[in-house]
């Protein structure tokens, strides 16, 4: 069997190569390149495996002239230009079912604890505070979950709200038709109305950009608590400390943010009132990254490749 070479850009789980190259594959493995040096090898590789270090535009892509597939190492695809790379006839692969549960899980912690105010409780006993009537909480159970967005995300969520007693409602605009025993598909019109929590579990896209913003917002008949585990590009984070001070979220968690990284993320006019806002959970993009999540991704996507309809 010929070997087809496989230039790997970001740090991967072993696992990923070895089962490739148990597949018939060589892996360079090169997790600290620059774009720079990357673009000038591109043209000797049939495959490249990403996470985010940077962009695979349309310049990545005509320099890798030999290139039959790309494979990202998480869920989103939006820093790969996909209609350019469809075009050429690169195959791309991403991982999902990787980092679902990972997702999922971390969605469900940050929910308890915006509504039990586990952050401020915490740094209020630490500071010799005992406060208990300021920290009483909401019950999840009886609520109202809007999902929007029903892949593999959407349901990890909706599967491990099961046990809470919640109704959990959904919206995805490319399906139709899936409903099952944890959740009921419902139009955006029904989320807005009925939602007490609502949850992002959709791509970037130049559809959902900014699709949360002042407007959005508004039109949610019920104070909610807001949940963002997907791209922070879909959320205006002004819009939510908008809501917020007018009273339309109760509580946010973000694990992702229109900007993220120091230290442009500091530089952004909406900044300082984030950090000072008590109501906003924030994480740094670690939903869907675990010590299991590592070896998922790596798992999920070798076997992708060794299912491709072509054969080294």
């Amino acid at each position: 069997m010929d070997n087809s070479k496989l230039l790997i850009v970001d740090d991967l789980h072993p696992i990923f190569i070895e089962q490739t190259e148990a597949l018939g594959y060589t892996c360079d493995y090169r997790p600290t390149i620059k774009l720079e040096e990357a673009l000038t090898i591109l043209p000797n590789y049939e495959g490249l495996v990403i996470r985010s270090k940077f962009q695979v535009d349309k310049a990545v892509l005509d320099t890798a002239s030999n290139l039959r597939f790309i494979a990202r190492a998480g869920a989103g695809m939006d820093n790969i230009d996909e209609a350019y790379a469809q075009q050429k006839g690169i195959t791309l692969l991403n991982a999902p079912e990787g980092n679902r549960d990972a997702v999922g899980e971390h969605a469900i912690g940050m929910l308890l604890s915006l509504m039990n105010n586990f952050n401020r409780a915490d740094a209020e006993v630490r500071n010799n505070l005992w406060q208990r009537e300021v920290n009483r909480g909401y019950e999840l159970k009886g609520r109202t979950v809007g999902i929007i967005g029903y892949g593999n995300m959407g349901q990890s969520f909706a599967k491990k709200l099961k046990g809470f007693e919640v109704n959990v409602i959904a919206y995805d605009k490319y399906k139709t038709g899936f409903r099952d025993e944890y959740a009921r598909e419902v139009s955006m019109e029904e989320i807005v109305k009925h939602s007490d929590v609502l949850s992002l579990h959709i791509p970037l896209t130049t559809e959902t950009k900014d699709l949360v913003n002042d407007e959005y917002l508004f039109h949610f008949k019920k104070p909610i608590f807001l949940l963002n585990t997907a791209r922070g590009k879909i959320v205006q984070t002004q819009a939510v400390l908008n809501a917020i001070k007018q009273g339309k979220i109760l509580g946010a968690g973000l694990d992702v943010l229109e900007t993220e990284k120091f230290p442009a993320l500091g530089e952004q006019p909406w900044f300082d009132e984030l950090r000072q806002s008590g109501k906003i959970l924030l994480t740094p993009h670690v939903a869907g990254w675990t010590f299991e999540s590592y070896r998922k991704i790596s798992e999920v996507m070798a076997e992708k490749i060794k299912n491709l309809d072509y054969k080294i």
